[in-house]
């Protein structure tokens, strides 16, 4: 057998690993130059996306012989009713800023009222019942009951009255002294007036005027002990 040649095995050797590293910086540079591209492709990808494809227009079609005009035929007329036919009014529409003035009614006259008479009412006369007198109260007492005497003076002389009080109201006045210059008859009518007004005022007395004073301060005196 014959003996290897060790110059053909190192030269091989040494042109397989310059072989592998020239792989080796082709792929890193092609890897270099992948990576800084990449950013810009995918932006041109995505502008490239975003667009909006728009169809271009066809061309018009070029007119052709034009064929003969079409005649229609008349539609067939509606059979005639016998309903006369009513025409709808139209809607009028105004603008928004104008009013349409409302018609303004017209007065009518109204007859004139006939006067009617009037009918004479029958007036009915009813017969009221005579009004009941209503009794006067009874006079309230005034003094308290009793006999009291009292004495009136004068120019020409002195006069004791006795008055007796009976319910509250004056029974009597009496002269029951008489020390007058004349004689107390002409004054003796004074007794009745003080039980029939129910006071001391009685009258004046012509030619008696002092006499009459003394029975009249006599009287006040007396009914002054009985109140």
């Amino acid at each position: 057998m014959g003996t290897p040649k060790t110059g053909s095995r190192s030269g091989g050797r040494i042109t397989n690993s310059l072989v592998a590293l020239s792989s080796a910086a082709v792929l890193t540079v092609y890897s270099a130059g992948y990576l800084r591209t990449r950013a810009a492709a995918e932006k041109l990808n995505s502008s490239e996306r975003s667009r909006v494809v728009i169809p271009t227009e066809l061309s018009p079609t070029p007119p052709t012989a034009s064929a003969p005009p079409r005649v229609e035929s008349p539609a067939p007329a509606a059979p005639a009713s016998s309903e006369p036919r009513v025409r709808k009014p139209r809607a009028r529409t105004l603008p928004a800023n104008t009013l349409e003035a409302a018609p303004t009614p017209t007065p009518t006259a109204k007859p004139a009222a006939t006067p009617v008479a009037p009918v004479a009412t029958p007036t009915l006369h009813v017969a009221e019942p005579p009004a009941t007198p209503t009794p006067a109260p009874a006079p309230q007492p005034q003094y308290k009951d009793g006999i009291y005497t009292g004495w009136g003076t004068s120019r020409h002389g002195d006069i004791e009255a006795t008055v007796t009080i009976t319910g509250g109201h004056i029974a009597s006045a009496l002269i029951s002294q008489c020390w007058t210059r004349y004689s107390c008859s002409v004054v003796a009518h004074l007794q009745r007036q003080v039980v029939d007004r129910q006071s001391p005022e009685v009258d004046y007395v012509s030619r008696a005027t002092q006499s009459a004073n003394a029975f009249y301060y006599a009287v006040v005196q007396a009914l002054s002990k009985a109140k």
